[in-house]
């Protein structure tokens, strides 16, 4: 489990929508994701980040 943990955050710091996208599928998570990796690199990794260990 904390090695999938440690994959998904990683994947998330690098292109944020396609961890989200991974653990959540079509979710308004990953559209949140995918529109704030759109206006702003930064947002997009923290509501990845945030999403993703909560």
């Amino acid at each position: 489990m904390a090695a999938a943990t440690c994959i998904d955050i990683l994947l998330a710091v690098i292109l944020p929508p396609l961890g989200v996208f991974l653990r959540f599928g079509c979710k308004s998570e990953f559209w949140i994701c995918l529109l704030l990796t759109i206006l702003g690199y930064l947002p997009g990794i923290i509501y990845a980040v945030y999403v993703l260990t909560k």
